[in-house]
């Protein structure tokens, strides 16, 4: 549909009426001779005076209250406003934090077939899923071992993320478990996100052994920014040294920042895991609207300006026809 974006500029409409009615009649003031006899000639020189100046008035008033119309009609800007086009944004950035230690090898998980297979192994599958129906949601991950690092940034290229999960391998990053250092490293990636909800899911199977940052103060500093944290234990509690999950610290983590702790000792375990999160955290959009639109003020000023053209061209041909048939009317007279 059209639409003018300027309609108050309608009301100068009436504004030559206002001024013929309400200001006076310009008079120039010249010196002149005085001529007895002027009556007389201006019957020689025409002798009806004022008709055609009469007849060319009035089609001259109406062309230029038409071109004042189109030209008010133009600056109101009339626009042609298209179908609305709509983005969908996504206000949360979600955080993955997965243990590849040494211990993630262990192999005490069943894959879909029901076959034996390691603890890492387990988690990418499960994991790959979850992200395909995270389809609103900005997910980024990273890494942790000895030590923490990020393998991918917060994207919505899903496809892609799940590439870089299919690349990381037991002990790329070291046989130990920074747990404290991978939450420091997702509370600094989460500053630099804008997004209004920020949530961090920890995956870990060990205690741990070696964090530059407690994983408690880690944990205090996530509530101070807003960051609620997940935590999945998948490791056995009854274990010794690295393989034993400290699952006191998961469940502290987890409550002090406002989020879950879970516990996955199997595959269908874990699944269940990420079915609760995804109910727990709802995909949510920000819905972005734009209408665009196409200006039309083009067609009423050029239509005001070809009556000009065709009203002058007129004038001046009449003119010209006049001034050939003159001597002719004379020669005849």
């Amino acid at each position: 549909m059209w639409q003018f974006d300027y309609l108050w500029v309608l009301l100068l409409l009436p504004l030559p009426w206002l001024a013929y009615r309400y200001l006076g009649v310009y008079q120039l003031t010249r010196s002149s001779v005085r001529v007895p006899f002027f009556a007389a000639m201006n019957r020689a020189v025409s002798p009806q005076p004022g008709t055609a100046v009469a007849s060319g008035g009035r089609w001259q008033l109406l062309l230029n209250l038409l071109v004042w119309t189109l030209i008010v009609a133009a600056c109101a800007r009339p626009v042609w406003v298209e179908q609305a086009i709509e983005h969908q944004q996504p206000i949360r950035d979600m955080m993955l934090a997965i243990d590849i230690s040494q211990s993630m090898q262990t192999q005490d998980y069943t894959d879909a077939s029901g076959a034996r297979t390691d603890r890492l192994t387990a988690v990418k599958g499960v994991v790959r899923d979850f992200i395909a129906q995270r389809k609103d949601d900005r997910i980024g991950l990273i890494v942790f071992g000895t030590g923490a690092y990020p393998q991918a940034p917060f994207t919505l290229d899903h496809a892609s993320l799940a590439m870089l999960l299919d690349e990381v391998g037991i002990g790329m990053a070291g046989p130990n478990t920074a747990l404290g250092d991978a939450i420091g490293l997702s509370i600094k990636l989460f500053e630099k996100a804008g997004e209004q909800e920020k949530v961090l899911i920890l995956l870990t199977d060990g205690n741990d052994t070696g964090s530059a940052i407690t994983p408690d103060h880690a944990a205090q500093l996530a509530r101070q920014r807003g960051i609620k944290v997940h935590t999945i234990g998948i490791g056995d509690p009854q274990a010794s040294g690295e393989a034993k999950v400290d699952l006191a610290t998961l469940q502290h983590i987890a409550s002090s920042t406002g989020g879950r702790f879970f516990r996955a000792d199997d595959r269908q375990a874990l699944q269940a895991v990420y079915t609760t999160l995804d109910q727990i955290t709802p995909h949510q959009v920000k819905t972005l609207s734009h209408q665009p639109k196409r200006d039309l003020f083009w067609l009423p000023l050029g239509a005001a300006l070809l009556l000009l053209l065709v009203s002058h061209g007129v004038a001046a041909l009449s003119a010209w026809l006049l001034q050939r048939e003159a001597p002719t009317t004379g020669a005849g007279g």
